[in-house]
């Protein structure tokens, strides 16, 4: 699979830095200067560079939103526990980040979003493996026959 790098626009690069570090990311230093910084989701697949406003606009002709007044996305990172999720979004309210949402729990899938100091949105979650692999259905069939 080819890696993937979702490019957000932030106003301070140097608290974003901090942000995404406190949830438990890492900085690439070989693609991170002063307009960027290369923010390690999982090596060698997933990505967001953080880009101060001012070198985002160089990407594009039409005007970058605010993502503190209108969500135009939303990115979800599935973590290996519940707990994981907890405590990732516990760093992130530390950090600096929001949670505007209260959490979903539909059993099968658990979800919490987290909003960084930019307004960009991030849902962490985690889904069990069976639901994961064969539908919400078969997690739910499987509970049933637990009962």
């Amino acid at each position: 699979m080819s890696p993937m790098f979702v490019n957000l626009p932030v106003t301070d690069l140097e608290r974003a830095k901090a942000f995404y570090t406190a949830v438990g990311f890492t900085i690439n230093p070989t693609f991170t200067d002063h307009n960027a910084a290369c923010v390690v989701v999982e090596e060698g697949h997933n990505y967001f560079m953080i880009l101060v406003r001012e070198f985002f606009q160089t990407f594009t002709d039409l005007p970058i939103g605010d993502p503190t007044t209108a969500v135009s996305a939303a990115t979800a990172i599935f973590l290996d526990s519940r707990e994981a999720v907890d405590r990732t979004v516990a760093d992130g309210l530390a950090a600096g980040g929001s949670e505007a949402q209260p959490p979903s729990d539909l059993g099968f899938m658990y979800q919490r979003q987290l909003t960084d100091p930019d307004g960009n949105v991030l849902e962490f979650g985690y889904m069990d493996p069976v639901a994961a692999e064969q539908g919400p259905a078969a997690y739910m069939a499987q509970q049933a026959g637990e009962r």
